[in-house]
């Protein structure tokens, strides 16, 4: 008997991998969480039906998400993460000695717990002594921050269930309260190419672009998230991603990458007509 997995990306269109095994399942007070042995992706985390991250490719989105503002800011210290319960972004942050101080807020307990358990290849950093874990509603959290952090990332799920709130005007509010003066917001941006993806990204971009005098989109290829063209958000009170970036500074780190690298930093800003065009509807709407 073969198992499959499937995920739907529309009505009419669908993404299904072969499993091995079903390694775990439950049900959280938030959502249902399911870890997953695959044949061609290997253990991969599924929330409410969704594959949130596969041990092939959570390389390419953790690089995008970590190095891309890194590198952009060398001086960022203090950082907060939002959602993140898998560990990746974590395990890239702590590569960089210069930082200080990560909050990583995630609401739901249950998916750093079976983080550890099953996907020990992102986990491994979460007890690093740099990191405080909160277990907290991250549009909460941050409504209290004034001025505190150099960095936040927001890798949140889709804008539906838990991570509904972190698409809101108000959260991208309290965001830009919480950085300090040369503070930088990075979010998983969704993707543009189906319709109702592409409406949720044009609604995050309108809404980051309403508090942030920079405001700009990049992109990578993440072969199982919807389409397989996924943006990224980034957004900040001064640092512009490429006019600042230092790539000798960024290279003398010696930091090995799989998928980043300062080239791409650059050309990871060059988008599409097709999404240049929705990201001007979205502003000027």
């Amino acid at each position: 008997m073969e198992l499959w997995f499937t995920e739907p990306h529309t009505d009419t269109a669908k993404f299904s991998i072969k499993v091995k095994k079903q390694l775990f399942s439950t049900q959280s007070e938030f959502q249902r969480i399911d870890v997953f042995d695959s044949e061609e992706f290997g253990v991969f985390l599924a929330i409410d039906g969704l594959m949130m991250v596969t041990q092939k490719d959570e390389f390419i989105y953790h690089d995008m998400i970590v190095h891309v503002p890194l590198a952009a800011n060398p001086d960022i210290k203090n950082v907060l993460l939002i959602g993140a319960g898998d560990g990746g972004s974590v395990r890239e942050l702590t590569r960089y000695d210069t930082i200080e101080h990560i909050d990583m807020v995630e609401i739901d307990k249950a998916v750093v717990d079976a983080s550890r358990e099953y996907l020990p290849f992102l986990a491994g950093k979460l007890d690093d002594k740099r990191v405080s874990i909160h277990y907290a509603d991250g549009l909460k959290f941050v409504r209290t921050k004034q001025d505190e952090y150099d960095l936040i990332i927001v890798d949140s799920t889709d804008p539906f269930g838990p991570g509904e709130g972190l698409f809101t005007k108000e959260f991208y509010g309290n965001c830009y309260n919480a950085l300090t003066k040369d503070g930088i917001l990075v979010n998983q941006h969704e993707s543009p190419y189906y319709e109702e993806d592409a409406a949720h990204m044009k609604r995050a971009h309108k809404r980051i672009n309403e508090f942030f005098p920079i405001c700009k989109v990049y992109q990578a290829h993440i072969p199982t998230y919807p389409s397989g063209h996924w943006l990224f958000g980034f957004a900040s009170k001064s640092i512009d991603p490429i006019a600042d970036l230092d790539a000798d500074a960024w290279n003398a780190l010696g930091l090995k990458t799989k998928y980043y690298n300062t080239d791409l930093h650059v050309g990871c800003f060059a988008l599409p007509n097709y999404v240049l065009e929705m990201l001007k509807e979205a502003r000027d709407e």
